[in-house]
């Protein structure tokens, strides 16, 4: 079955420079690249929620290139620096996103981020049929 790349304008300059795309369509699955909650500017908030929210806006980004949205999302791996500081804060973004059924969710603590200053990294999993 035949794959299609899910670039939104936004991530063209990262996919050039990276060369990875920012989500693939296989079949019924968009499998997405990790994403950091840097601002459009590339500039890293130091502010957590800022973060956090980025992170998600732009996973909705990558969807929202084959119509689908955070709804669509089935399963969900975070990883966190500093995990255990900002825990009931993500959660609390997460639970603000996302709806029953809650996508299956593993969060992992990691020694440190390919950006600096990053303090989660976000790879989502989505079907077509929500």
């Amino acid at each position: 079955m035949p794959k299609r790349a899910l670039i939104p304008d936004a991530a063209k300059p990262a996919f050039a420079q990276l060369k990875m795309s920012p989500g693939i369509l296989s079949g019924d699955h968009v499998f997405l690249t990790g994403v950091t909650g840097s601002g459009p500017d590339g500039t890293m908030p130091s502010d957590p929620e800022t973060q956090f929210r980025s992170a998600f806006s732009k996973i909705a980004e990558v969807l929202s290139e084959a119509n689908l949205t955070l709804n669509h999302i089935v399963e969900m791996t975070t990883y966190h620096v500093g995990l255990r500081d900002h825990f009931d804060l993500f959660d609390a973004v997460r639970l603000d996103l996302f709806t029953d059924p809650y996508p299956a969710w593993t969060a992992i603590e990691a020694g440190g981020l390919r950006r600096v200053g990053a303090l989660v990294e976000i790879r989502v999993i989505a079907c077509l049929k929500a």
